[in-house]
């Protein structure tokens, strides 16, 4: 296994003004390893993601896939790389749900024809568990949990090789939080692709994670792997993992 990190962030910082989202972040990732990101709201989680992505341009520091600068090269090879899953699922409601899972391998010169599409559509979604008859609805004919999995199987649906998962479980009922968390889990480790997720839930953050990496003042507060976080003898994580009013992070009243 190569010695250099997937991702590789160095001091990278992002402000808006005079608010500093991200003050130096240092985090490496490696391939084929499971990282979920955690911390309060407004820490700069999706910033962060956004930066990777070239969706925005941090101030300062080095953002590095391979150890290549992510900014580096041809902008649609690059974006080739990644699978998302986004929050809100963000599914194109005025197309049938096998467009919406193959739509990328849609595009350009190299684009499958309808059918090749199609076909590749519901063997993804047979692999998050939704049946092929599901292809040829629309998005505002499925329930939440089902959309969430078409997100799902489109995220997977060019073979990425690094997946972002943002807030993965936000608007689900606990029982199907737990089967898309267990999904995740298995595609990841089946697929051998490196993950990124960002989430404030920790039954997510249990399932999901090889390593644990927590965001505090615009920085990397703790990191290290799952099995360290209940006794990681940080304060900060500890206050939040346990949902503690009383600690250093200090709550807004």
């Amino acid at each position: 296994m190569s010695s250099v990190p997937k991702i590789s962030l160095k001091g990278v910082t992002k402000s808006f003004g005079d608010k500093h989202v991200l003050a130096g972040i240092d985090l490496d990732i490696t391939a084929g390893e499971s990282m979920v990101i955690i911390g309060g709201s407004g820490t700069g989680k999706s910033v962060l993601l956004k930066c990777i992505l070239g969706l925005m341009k941090p101030d300062a520091g080095e953002i590095l896939i391979d150890g290549q600068p992510a900014d580096s090269g041809n902008r649609d090879e690059f974006l080739s790389r990644f699978g998302m899953l986004f929050q809100g699922g963000a599914l194109f409601d005025s197309l049938p749900v096998w467009h919406n899972v193959a739509f990328r391998l849609r595009q350009g010169s190299d684009r499958l024809s309808k059918a090749e599409a199609r076909d590749l559509a519901i063997l993804k979604l047979r692999r998050v568990g939704l049946k092929p008859e599901v292809a040829d609805l629309f998005p505002a004919e499925l329930s939440g949990g089902m959309q969430k999995r078409v997100g799902l199987a489109r995220a997977i649906a060019a073979e990425p090789e690094i997946i972002f998962f943002d807030e993965p479980t936000t608007g689900l009922d606990p029982i199907m939080a737990g089967v898309i968390n267990e999904l995740i889990r298995e595609i990841v480790v089946e697929m051998g692709a490196t993950a990124m997720t960002i989430t404030h839930d920790m039954s997510s953050v249990r399932a999901i994670a090889d390593k644990v990496a927590m965001i505090h003042d615009g920085r990397v507060q703790w990191t290290g792997p799952i099995g360290k976080i209940d006794a990681s003898g940080d304060p900060y994580l500890d206050q939040f993992i346990n949902a503690r009013a009383d600690g250093p992070i200090e709550s807004v009243r």
